[in-house]
Parts: C-alpha cells; sequence; structure tokens
C-alpha cells in the first residue's frame, strides 16, 4: 500500500534533476519572430532519407530549361512495316526493356498488394509491346533512378526510359525523344496544415526534389533563398515532409497527383510554375545503333492510343480524380527530310 506513494516521491525527485548529457541547445535571445521556424527534424529528429542531401541558398546558379526551342521527333513509318528489319534486335530477344521508377504513385509504382507495376507510364510501356508483339504483356521492367536516366541509355541497359522524363532543348543531345506522351503543370505540395499558400512564401524555408530533375532548377530558380533537399525518390519526397523535414515539394502536378493520393493530409497548391512534356527517351541514333525504327515505333503506339481512346482511358483511370485535362499534347515531328539526313 506504501509503494505508490514512493514511486511518486522518486519520480518528482527524478524530475527535479538535470541529467548530464540531455541539454538541448538554447539561443538566448529567442527564435527570431521575422524567419520561419526550421523543421525540428532537420537537427533533432530522424535522419534524412538515404541518399538525400541539402543544398544552401545561392549554392548554386540556375540553369535554364529550354522546353520551347525543341527538335521535333521521327515520324511513324508509312503503311506495313517489317520489325525484324526495323528493330531487330528486340524481336530476336523477344521482349521489349523498360526503364521506370517503382514508387512514383499513379505513374509508375509496385502494387503493395499484387507486387505488380501499375501505373500510367506502365500502361503505356504495355501498349507499345502490343503493338510490337501482340501481346502486352512482353515488357522487361528494370528500375532506374531519376539521376541515371541518361547514363541507362547510354550503357545499353534498356531500350527505352519511359518515367516522367521532360523533354527540354539539353537532354536532346544526349538521348532520343518519341512525341510526348503527357503535358504536366509545376506546383506545390504542402502539408494542410501548413501556412504556405504559393512559392512566394519559400523564402527561409526547405523544398523538395528529385536530384537530376527539372524540378531542381525550378526550385533554384523561384526558391533562390530556400533550403533545397535533394532526393533519389519522389517517395522520399514525401518521407522528409511527413517527417518536417520540408516545408515544401517542388514537382509536375502528374507526380504530386500520386503524392497527394497516397497522403491524405497534404494538398496541391498555387497556380502553374511551368508546363511542361513528358517523352518516351531513347538512344540517339547511331552508326553503332540504329535506333530509328525503335523511335518510330514508339510514336506508332502513341498516335494510336491518341487515336483509338486508349489515351483517355488511361488518363481518366490514373489522374481524373485528381487533375483536369484538355487531352494528350500535340504531336511534334520534324521534318522528314532533316530526319533522313540525321538518320545514319
Amino acid at each position: 500500500m506504501r509503494r505508490f506513494p514512493l514511486l511518486l516521491a522518486a519520480a518528482l525527485l527524478l524530475s527535479s534533476c538535470s541529467l548530464p548529457g540531455l541539454d538541448l541547445p538554447r539561443d538566448p535571445a529567442g527564435p527570431d519572430p521575422a524567419q520561419p521556424a526550421r523543421p525540428l527534424a532537420q537537427a533533432y529528429g530522424p535522419p534524412l532519407p538515404d541518399g538525400a542531401t541539402v543544398e544552401e541558398p545561392g549554392e548554386q546558379e540556375p540553369r535554364e530549361i529550354n522546353t520551347w526551342d525543341i527538335t521535333g521527333s521521327l515520324r511513324p513509318e508509312p503503311g506495313e512495316v517489317n520489325l525484324e528489319e526495323t528493330i531487330p534486335r528486340i524481336m530476336e530477344r523477344g521482349r521489349i526493356i523498360v526503364g521506370v521508377d517503382q514508387s512514383q504513385n499513379l505513374l509508375s509504382y509496385r502494387d503493395g498488394v499484387t507486387g505488380e507495376l501499375r501505373g500510367f507510364e506502365v500502361d503505356l510501356a504495355r501498349e507499345i509491346s502490343r503493338d510490337i508483339f501482340g501481346d502486352p504483356d512482353r515488357v522487361d521492367f528494370r528500375f532506374v533512378e531519376s539521376s541515371s536516366r541518361v547514363e541507362a541509355l547510354a550503357h545499353r541497359e534498356v531500350d527505352m526510359i519511359i518515367r516522367t522524363m521532360t523533354v527540354t532543348r539539353t537532354r536532346q543531345q544526349d538521348v532520343a525523344f518519341s512525341t510526348p506522351y503527357l503535358t504536366s503543370d509545376s506546383r506545390l505540395l504542402v502539408m494542410r496544415n501548413s501556412d504556405i499558400e504559393d512559392v512566394s512564401q519559400l523564402p527561409g524555408r526547405t523544398v523538395c526534389v528529385t536530384d537530376g530533375s527539372t524540378a531542381l532548377e525550378k526550385a533554384r530558380m523561384y526558391a533562390p533563398q530556400s533550403r533545397i533537399l535533394k532526393t533519389r525518390s519522389w517517395a522520399d519526397c514525401l518521407v522528409a515532409l511527413q517527417q518536417n523535414q520540408t516545408d515544401a515539394i517542388l514537382s509536375d502536378d502528374t507526380i504530386l497527383s500520386g503524392i497527394a493520393a497516397q497522403d491524405p493530409y497534404t494538398t496541391i497548391i498555387g497556380s502553374s510554375l511551368a508546363s511542361e512534356s513528358y517523352a518516351v527517351a531513347m538512344p540517339i541514333p547511331g552508326d553503332e545503333y540504329d535506333s530509328s525504327g525503335l523511335i518510330r515505333q514508339v510514336n506508332t503506339t502513341i498516335e494510336r492510343i491518341r487515336e483509338d481512346g486508349t489515351w483517355w482511358r488511361l488518363y481518366d483511370r490514373w489522374f481524373a480524380v485528381y487533375l483536369a485535362t484538355s487531352g494528350p499534347p500535340p504531336l511534334s515531328y520534324r521534318p522528314e527530310a532533316a530526319a533522313q539526313e540525321e538518320t545514319p
């Protein structure tokens, strides 16, 4: 009967003592009310996502993202095509090898129940397989990180990349693109209880992007007074937001829709910062490997799904709940005379 009073007294005694090693640093002047509070997790919380790095404000100047002065893709071959001649290696192998993400919800992600890859871009890869082999399942999916997309194509690890790759003039120096298959707008995603309403309120805050993405350059451009948390995947950005390690995520609204679908306590805010188009990336045609037949074949599929309603069915399935659309992006082809001059 006396145990409880004794325990209570002991607890009160311990609480009045100062334990060595547990004193947290204090600012004698107190916090600056003019500056937004930095996420506590940066100093005292869990570690940052694996491979994540932090770029301080102004550490790097933004590079221009040229998405308007673009060279068009190769037009599909007219009439019947002998695929044994145009894509012989793929036909001999009997499948296409496609580089994708596995954690980009709604676009390309692994279903937690079935273990299967799902999403708009996964379905697009299967439509390409359907047109080549008559079978949508002749696809070998390979996980490729955002920062390794160009390298994976250069080393011929994959036939193509379907991984939210924005068409830019700079990237066209390293890869060949199909005609675009999806258009998106760059915006912000925050927690619903955040006081951030648009990009003008980012100074002094932390914004998360994936390394090697066009969003990184946009963060440098539109949030020059913010710390930039650079991660390996957008899923890592969501974890960082949930753990109070970043104040906002800057990305395309198609990507942000997938993040918002995973966490109902997040919301997409602000007007569009920029519009971009995604396309399938493939090796540039050359003497060692003439990829022109593959580029034309991929464009055949993109045109077909536009015409037969498949594109709309895919968009409605994955994005209609979150985003409105005016339809598929315009076709983008170069003059055929110029294309023939560039093809080896």
